[in-house]
């Protein structure tokens, strides 16, 4: 017998031991994380007048839980609380809650994106006042209403008392869906825009909110060959918006474009940084799950597909596409000015908390 051997069954508890430690403080460090999200939610409830309860309070089982959409307020009028009305105090506290779900990176995006609506409205007007919008034009986009406060907060379930809630912030170009089941936790789909993807005028003028969403995909497709190009590049007029729309299929079934075992390790590491650069979004506990899932299917089983331009600023559109998650990216805009991001990311089966639930109703008797 080698001396290899003699050891390995001491190897093999060690490694049992390690992954069980493994095993448990991953469970602690998500129930903890759980945790915090519930005390800055309940926080931020017990900062609400009744009357701002009433609004901001809606069933878990609320049909408004499951929907979402993009569009302004004055497309489509949002349930909830308006954000915009809430006072300091509040406001604050809702800061906390965005900060205990997202990174500072997701954190600072949402912001940016609440806050590029003040600055699209203030771009209009410019344009007005230069003659380059007819009044008639002017009348319809001051009716659609959006605004750095006309986002709209809905808590369903109460997160002090019962073990399934969720909660839900959206507007203009945000869509945020959490559901909480026990100690684990969806943020699934996931939806950020921006418009414009970058401010071409007044004191703002460079911002960009989603910069590197557009410049890893713009980076990666310019990165492969000539054959591989061919490859990732679908033949079809770019989407007039994300494929997976509310008023569409959740979810694409089909592959298409490159494969990631059909790319070299510098083309991988591009996609890589892509990928990271959505779930990294998320608040770090949650963003390496994700990650953790990622890195056991490997990066060799993504398909990435391209539609439109090779250059900014010209309508173009991506897919990153997982058996376990979805990114979509699609940039369209007016009189040849690609300048209009839409996102969104999604885990497969779970839009909602819908595996989770499904996990949690097994475990539990109801």
């Amino acid at each position: 017998m080698t001396r290899l051997a003699l050891y390995f069954p001491f190897f093999k508890k060690v490694c049992l031991s390690a992954f069980l430690f493994f095993l448990v403080s991953y469970q602690n460090i998500h129930a903890q994380e759980v945790s915090d999200l519930k005390r800055a939610t309940v926080n931020f409830w017990e900062t609400l007048s009744p009357e701002e309860r009433s609004l901001a309070e809606i069933s878990f089982m609320d049909s408004a839980r499951t929907e979402w959409t993009n569009l302004p307020i004055g497309l489509a009028p949002r349930t909830g609380l308006r954000f915009g009305d809430l006072s300091d105090q509040s406001k604050i506290a809702f800061h906390k809650v965005l900060s205990s779900i997202f990174s500072s990176q997701g954190y600072l995006k949402t912001f940016a994106i609440m806050q590029v609506d003040d600055i699209l409205h203030e771009l209009f007007e410019i344009q007005f006042q230069q003659g380059k919008v007819s009044e008639e034009s002017m009348g319809f986009i001051r009716k659609l209403n959006w605004d750095y406060g006309n986002y709209f907060i809905a808590l369903a379930g109460n997160p002090e008392t019962d073990d399934i809630w969720g909660l839900k912030l959206e507007g203009h170009h945000i869509s945020v869906n959490l559901t909480v089941t026990g100690d684990t936790f969806s943020m699934t789909p996931l939806f950020l825009g921006s418009d414009p993807a970058v401010v071409e005028a007044t004191q703002y003028a460079g911002l960009r909110p989603l910069s590197k969403e557009e410049d890893y995909g713009f980076l990666l497709i310019n990165s492969l060959d000539e054959d591989q190009k061919r490859k990732a590049t679908v033949s079809e007029k770019v989407p007039g918006d994300i494929i997976t729309s509310p008023d569409r299929p959740q979810w694409l079934e089909e592959y298409q474009g490159i494969k990631g075992s059909e790319l070299n390790e510098k083309q991988l590491k591009i996609l890589h940084y892509l990928i990271e650069e959505f779930i990294g979004n998320l608040e770090h506990e949650k963003a390496e799950e994700y990650l953790a899932k990622f890195h056991a299917r490997g990066v060799q089983e993504v398909y990435f597909a391209w539609i439109g331009s090779y250059e900014p600023m010209k309508a173009h559109y991506y897919v990153v596409h997982s058996p376990d998650f979805l990114i979509e990216y699609d940039n369209v805009g007016f009189q040849d000015n690609a300048n209009h991001i839409h996102t969104i990311w999604r885990e497969k089966g779970n839009d909602f908390g819908e595996d989770i639930l499904k996990k949690h109703r097994m475990e539990h008797k109801h």
